[in-house]
């Protein structure tokens, strides 16, 4: 709401590419910015809020909360996208007036983090922005932002099967008085498995699916949000009782010095995590963050001793002053069919010759043009740069430790991998891989679940557990302090997991929940779809992580155990740290830990994967949904084909990047989706390549053709050199990026590990996707981008959508049901 951030993250040799492009934005846009570029942005925009706001599920029911607590007019009332009606009614002036208002260097700081000479950045940073004109000066807004002096309660019906309730209350600005101690409040209250709401909503009642409390700070006013999402069966009013039964003892008896430490340690450890990187929201985002609110970029220090200094005293005194119950609104999302307001656009005019119509005198113009900026910078010497390659060692038993050595921040991030994911699932029991890694944190011989959840919590520290197609993992993140204490818990979980009775049935009806929740997101429901069709009901791959409802409610503890039994050995894992933790101290930490884990066979591997099938059309139908989540995929290939660097630079050109084909063609040039992109899953025997996009409803057939088209070109023709040069670049130069955290540099070691890649592998790899050339790209294309073999997966409004694609030869459709399955055949 209070900024608007532009950023890129780039080669340090391109750092005046960078600064060129956005100073020419700041200065010179408004010479190019006509009506045709508005009106397909228009379309975009108007596709980014259908497929954010109103397909997302409780999507329209936040809306909601915002409009309850604000009044209308005031900066915070309307979704940052607006309404449709705001978004189509904007015209080219408006665009042109507020950009001149507001996009002056003098309402504008910028961050430069990474590999750089200050002085020298500072002089192009004076070359390319120095000399562009101030805007008017631009005062911070004075907007008065009302009370709410008598609860507000409002009700929405969404396109969901669970009932969520929101409560919202208005809280002092970012960093005033109270904003630090409500953060700590919102840790106490919903933050994480050791919370008050999670313990007795989810855990010990059983009446909430999950739960989440935030304080979102802001510079005019900040809200304090809790959400709270029911289990099967369970109404609101049961939710909306419990959630004002905690918040009346944290009123009344406030925190205990235990819950408040905890919250510190947790959001300590999660704001030093946030600068581990560079770009994106990371370390040059926090700094901007910083000096607009504060006016010190540098106040990170400052923000961590005042958090360290808040008492349990401070967060009662904050919460009795901020959250009570007349000073709240509370949305309640229904399952229902929802109202949305999506006006067509009306035929358009004829329009005059824009470009001609605003065409201004050199004298009137933001900027007098510089002939020297019409030149684009000239990149700098390649950057050298050596990717972590990590070294490895073995325990006695069989298990492979990996470790990279990262000082700087102290924070160590550790991931324990078993190489048995769902592809290890039996073809009847498919969910079982993801319910057995689920299941490690709720109990072992020593410890309960809440009692591992509040150990970890207090720590400062943060435990994962899921499954992929090939791998389970637990994953666990601290600061270097607390690193020994946290890896006992994760080394408990993983050795000896007791699956009591009482816990396995409280996660299957948690599971049953997420998969209810699954059936209201379009997007996840063509994701599993898709696995059903290319691979089918009898292979494990068939499904999505969860599994259905039946295999869910089938499985027993016996399962579990057994496949925990089989798969959790030494011989099958790696455990993989990086971090400001020496070799030394990890070796001494991992003999002791894990030198007990008993030594048994290693699992054989996975079945093969169907040979796949023609071109066909798969439907799931979702009546009244306002776009169409589209799916275009075949069974594609192996982590260990010897195509893979030419594969990468394939789908970087075809749909892997922003400016890719698919995106450029259905985005940029027709308006039909907010984005669309494509990618290989390199599984360790062959995953899909899929097509990836939610488009406009009354563009799917016509966005199913522009795929089909874009298909065959990138068959027909080589790259021409400069498309090649830039998706072999944007491969090779980006690679770093993905070795920024700790967490990145673990997750990619870890792949070594399951995919039996050489340690060194990092290290080559840039020479291999430079060696790409363009007619291994147009073969890679011919042999594994094969029309034929597409499976198209629409799921949208039946009615609406299907006379659109059936002109399109794909057949006649085979329908699925929201859990991507086969209807049962009536007997």
């Amino acid at each position: 709401y209070d900024r608007t951030n532009y950023y890129d993250t780039v080669p340090s040799n391109q750092l005046e590419l960078a600064l060129w492009v956005h100073a020419d934005r700041m200065g010179f846009l408004l010479d190019v910015l006509d009506q045709k570029a508005l009106t397909v942005q228009q379309d975009v925009v108007r596709n980014e809020r259908r497929q954010t706001v109103e397909d997302e599920p409780y999507g329209l029911v936040e809306e909601a909360l915002a409009h309850a607590m604000f009044p209308k007019g005031h900066p915070y009332y309307a979704s940052i996208i607006g309404s449709h009606a705001d978004i189509q009614n904007a015209k080219l002036e408006d665009i042109r007036q507020f950009f001149a208002r507001y996009y002056g260097p003098n309402n504008a700081s910028i961050v430069i983090a990474g590999d750089i000479d200050k002085a020298k950045t500072r002089a192009l940073v004076e070359k390319y922005f120095g000399g562009l004109r101030r805007s008017p000066p631009v005062a911070r807004p004075s907007v008065a932002t009302p009370p709410i002096t008598s609860e507000r309660r409002v009700v929405v019906h969404d396109r969901v099967e669970l009932p969520r309730v929101f409560m919202g209350w208005l809280t002092p600005p970012a960093y005033q008085a109270g904003d630090a101690e409500l953060a700590v409040a919102a840790e106490i209250l919903g933050g994480g498995k050791a919370s008050r709401l999670y313990k007795k909503l989810v855990y010990e009642r059983q009446i909430a699916q999950d739960v989440d409390a935030s304080q979102n700070s802001q510079g005019l006013a900040s809200t304090f949000v809790i959400d709270v999402t029911a289990r099967p069966g369970v109404e609101a009013r049961a939710l909306e009782a419990a959630i004002d039964a905690e918040l009346a003892q944290l009123r009344e008896h406030g925190p205990s010095q235990r819950e408040v430490e905890r919250a510190r340690n947790s959001l300590e450890t999660a704001l030093l995590s946030t600068v581990e990187k560079l770009g994106g929201d990371g370390l040059a985002d926090q700094l901007n963050h910083y000096n607009q609110y504060t006016g010190d970029p540098g106040y990170l220090t400052k923000d961590i001793a005042h958090l360290r200094s808040i008492t349990p005293g401070d967060v009662q005194r904050a919460v009795r002053a901020h959250l009570r119950r007349e000073a709240r609104a509370v949305v309640t999302g229904l399952p229902g069919t929802p109202v949305i307001d999506d006006p067509r656009v009306p035929k358009a005019k004829a329009l005059p010759k824009i470009k001609t119509a605003f065409k201004a005198a050199a004298s009137e113009m933001l900027n007098a043009p510089e002939p020297w900026r019409a030149e684009q910078p000239k990149a700098g010497p390649t950057p050298r740069f050596t990717l972590p390659q990590g070294e490895t060692f073995k325990l006695a038993n069989g298990l492979t430790v990996i470790h990279h050595y990262k000082p700087g921040l102290p924070l160590v991030s550790a991931e324990l991998v078993v190489r048995s994911g769902s592809a290890a699932n039996p073809s009847t029991m498919p969910g079982l891989a993801g319910f057995t890694v689920q299941m490690l944190e709720e109990g072992t011989a020593t410890r309960s679940a809440p009692q591992i959840a509040d150990e970890i919590a207090q720590l400062g520290a943060f435990l994962d557990a899921g499954s992929g197609a090939d791998a389970s993992m637990v994953s666990l993140l601290s600061l270097r302090a607390t690193f020994a204490p946290a890896l006992d818990v994760l080394a408990d979980i993983v050795l000896r997991p007791a699956f009591p009775i009482a816990e396995v049935e409280r996660q299957r009806a948690n599971r049953v929940g997420e998969l209810i929740q699954q059936r209201d997101d379009p997007e996840t429901v063509a994701a599993v779809a898709a696995a059903g069709a290319l691979y089918g009901s009898k292979h494990p791959k068939g499904y999505g992580q969860l599994g259905t409802e039946p295999s869910i409610r089938q499985v027993t503890r016996d399962d579990l155990v057994a496949f925990w039994r089989r798969h959790y050995v030494p011989g099958n894992a790696a455990l993989v740290v990086s971090g400001d933790i020496s070799r030394g101290e990890l070796k001494a930490l991992a003999e002791s830990r894990f030198a007990s884990w008993p030594r048994a066979d290693v699992p054989d591997g996975e079945t093969d994967v169907p040979a796949g099938t023609g071109a066909r059309l798969v439907m799931v139908d979702q009546p009244g949904a306002v776009q169409t989540a589209l799916r275009v995929s075949s069974i594609g290939v192996a982590r260990s084909t010897p195509d893979f660097a030419a594969l990468q630079v394939l789908n970087g050109a075809f749909g892997g990047m922003f400016s890719s084909r698919l995106n450029d063609n259905l985005r940029e040039t027709k308006g039909y989706t907010y984005g669309i992109h494509s990618w290989f899953r390199y599984d360790r025997t062959p995953g899909p390549f899929v097509i990836a996009g939610s488009v406009q409803r009354n563009a799917t057939g016509e966005s199913v053709r522009e795929i089909f088209r874009e298909l065959e070109g990138v068959r027909d023709a080589p790259l021409p050199g400069a498309e090649l040069d830039a998706a072999r670049d944007a491969q090779v130069l980006s690679l770093p990026g993905a070795f920024e955290t700790n967490a990145d540099i673990g997750a990619s070691l870890a792949d070594i590990f399951i995919y039996g890649l050489p340690l060194d592998y990092y290290a080559r790899l840039p020479a291999q996707l430079n060696a790409v050339t363009a007619a291994q790209v147009q073969a890679a294309a011919r042999k594994h981008l094969v029309p034929e073999r597409m499976t198209v997966i629409a799921v949208g409004d039946r009615k609406r959508i299907l006379p659109q694609l059936q002109p399109l030869g794909l057949g006649a459709p085979e329908m699925r049901d929201n859990d991507g399955q086969l209807p049962h055949p009536r007997h």
